[in-house]
């Protein structure tokens, strides 16, 4: 086995490097036919119930998901700061803007629980049985839109929970691994936290911008 390997199923690292690219593009797909069936689903509901779904959308905090929008592309930004400086060797610095990335995706999830606890002492969450409470027109399909907003944002910070994880991992890892094993992983929680970050880009303007004229 090459020393720059990590598994004794490859022989040099060239082919590694391609078999986790390959493996994390497959798995990054599979997500992206998770949220397109769920965006399907939110814009035929949008298109057969656009005056409820347009009124519902501006119960939500704009001034929220703007910050995090504003939050997430800033870690993409950091996230690719990390894959730079893995690939030019300077790791130190690759630290400390992975460190960076994780703590911007935990000030997303934050803001996100504000705006939770906001929308749920409002009675606009019809999750988990709690009251659904909403004096705008057509409560039913007002209803159906925050049941889908819901389900949506919650998925993608669960994507974001789970891109925190990995990026915790690499770190943890970090002395157990080879400078072409640290490049390959930062590289892999790169492709899926840019991948988690484009969600976010659909997301926002679907539920908070579409419906704002």
């Amino acid at each position: 086995m090459s020393s720059q390997t990590q598994s004794i199923a490859f022989d040099n690292a060239s082919r590694e490097k391609a078999a986790d690219t390959l493996a994390m593009w497959l798995f990054i797909g599979s997500e992206a036919m998770l949220f397109g069936a769920i965006f399907l689903v939110f814009l035929i509901a949008h298109i057969n119930y656009g005056a409820p779904f347009a009124a519902a959308s501006k119960r939500l905090s704009l001034p929220l998901g703007t910050l995090n929008t504003a939050i997430l592309i800033t870690s993409s930004f950091t996230m690719a700061l990390a894959h730079m400086y893995s690939a030019g060797g300077r790791w130190r610095a690759a630290i400390w803007s992975l460190a960076a990335t994780s703590l911007l995706g935990l000030g997303f999830l934050a803001v996100k629980a504000v705006e939770y606890s906001k929308e749920f002492s409002e009675g606009l969450a019809p999750v988990l049985g709690a009251p659904f409470s909403y004096n705008g027109p057509d409560p039913v399909h007002a209803e159906f839109f925050f049941g889908l907003y819901f389900a949506m944002t919650f998925l993608h910070a669960l994507h974001l929970i789970a891109g925190i994880l990995a990026i915790a991992g690499v770190l943890a890892l970090w002395s157990h691994a080879n400078p072409a094993g640290r490049a390959r992983r930062i590289q892999a929680v790169g492709l899926y936290w840019h991948f988690v970050d484009i969600v976010w880009v659909f997301l926002f303007p679907i539920l908070y911008l579409i419906n704002r004229g």
